[in-house]
């Protein structure tokens, strides 16, 4: 059971101990999505750690919490997590899809 119980809490250890980035602590609880791409985008100029560029690191974080938050986002939640995705690639200076 013990087992069970820890494989199911490994996405917020990758969260909390990733190579990827370091993150401003809450910052995906933000209500402004602009505070959260400017937030992600400084972490990922900043990070040494991370593996690839810094666009593709902030927003494989972003999509990575957003994925596993799943069913327990909000509506509103989720609409201001993808309009930080928009945010962040024009703040990337890549055009928002």
């Amino acid at each position: 059971m013990a087992a069970r119980q820890n494989s199911r809490r490994w996405s917020g250890r990758v969260t909390r101990e990733s190579d990827a980035l370091d993150l401003e602590k809450d910052i995906f609880k933000a209500r402004s999505a602009e505070k959260i791409a400017q937030s992600l985008m400084r972490s990922a100029e900043r990070s040494r750690r991370r593996k690839s560029d810094p666009y593709r690191s902030a927003m494989s974080m972003l999509t990575f919490y957003i994925n596993r938050a799943g069913k327990n986002l909000s509506p509103s939640r989720r609409k201001v997590l993808n309009n930080a995705k928009n945010k962040l690639r024009v703040a990337f200076g890549r055009e928002p899809a």
